[in-house]
């Protein structure tokens, strides 16, 4: 067989459950689609003119590896309003999505052999990007208790060898919705700080968050110098899913290795798409509010239905927009599903 002949490390890309399930679901008739982290609202309106704009205007050629100067600036004041940090411009690096952000991130610290340590549950794609990079995804297991999840920074500290390059977080965290606060990501820093690793820091759902306007940041906490990759993308706060743009807020003396690496891989995003995704940021406070909201009454809704079955056992999500739950009785998700 011709798979016979492939490389260890594509043959080794785990089957996602998650396509599976769109697959067998797509075309049916009737059903509700849970099976990807996207609300139902299109994009809107001022986004899409926007970009329809760029493409009559004839911002349909190569264009900044980078990311367009607008689109940069444009990310600057958006974390100047919602973090209240000022950052330059050439921190960020515009992408082709946030899994994008996510490969890169793992291509600039990491390669064959590496250990990646994550937290777990968590989103398969990270674990699956690692291992196509030919890097050791290990999960350091959240706990559940009554008070929700909880991380044990000992466990995660006890799973770090010489082979560990960096510890990815993802906060508030898809699936599960766990949070965690200034302490904890401190002691996260700390951590990286003395084994001299990296953080890749998924930030994607901080609007998406319960008990305040953010969720805490390691943006809230860290040095100049410190090494962190912070990954996002324009999908959930926009619902631009489809689109397939994203960004990444890194230190500035790594733009020119992410320049070749997207130059080798993308070759960068279209103009007009980002012409979207600049009036995304400057225009689309509004609508981030509107999306926490729904996501808000969504989540105690199904809170509530899930909770009366009196079999099902969860933490109320504390952000993000999913609701992580086991089932008395229940050991096949997958079969459940399909």
């Amino acid at each position: 067989m011709l798979t016979s002949h492939i490389q260890p490390a594509a043959a080794k890309a785990p089957t996602s459950g998650i396509i599976s399930v769109v697959n067998y679901g797509r075309d049916r008739q009737g059903l509700i689609p849970l099976w990807a982290g996207e609300g139902d609202l299109p994009t809107p309106d001022f986004i899409s003119e926007a970009a329809a704009k760029g493409l009559r205007d004839g911002e349909t050629f190569y264009t900044w590896q980078r990311g367009i100067p607008d689109l940069r600036e444009a990310l600057a004041r958006y974390y100047q309003r919602h973090f209240g940090k000022a950052f330059p411009a050439d921190e960020f690096i515009v992408t082709s999505s946030g899994m994008h952000a996510i490969q890169l991130a793992i291509q600039l610290v990491a390669g064959g052999g590496d250990d990646l340590v994550y937290l777990s549950p968590a989103w398969p794609n990270f674990a699956g990007a690692a291992t196509v990079a030919g890097a050791n995804p290990i999960p350091v297991p959240l706990t559940l208790s009554g008070n929700g999840w909880t991380m044990d920074i000992e466990r995660l500290e006890d799973s770090i060898t010489p082979k560990t390059r960096a510890i990815f977080l993802n906060s508030p965290c898809n699936p599960t919705g766990w949070t965690a606060d200034l302490a904890t990501l401190q002691s996260v820093l700390d951590l990286a700080r003395r084994k001299g690793l990296w953080i890749i820091a998924d930030e994607i759902y901080s609007l998406f968050y319960y008990d305040g306007t953010r969720a805490p940041s390691f943006l809230d906490i860290m040095a100049p110098e410190d090494r962190i990759l912070f990954v996002n993308t324009f999908s959930k706060n926009w619902a631009m899913t489809g689109w397939r743009i994203g960004w990444l807020r890194v230190h500035p003396s790594l733009n020119p290795t992410l320049e070749n690496l997207i130059q080798y891989s993308t070759s960068g995003v279209a103009q007009f798409m980002q012409r979207g995704a600049v009036a995304a940021l400057d225009l689309g406070d509004d609508f981030i509010v509107s999306q926490v909201e729904r996501a808000h009454q969504a989540r105690d809704l199904v809170c509530r239905i899930v909770g009366a079955s009196g079999r099902a056992r969860f933490a109320v999500p504390q952000g993000a927009f999913y609701l992580f739950f086991s089932v008395e009785g229940l050991d096949d998700s997958m079969a459940a599903a399909v």
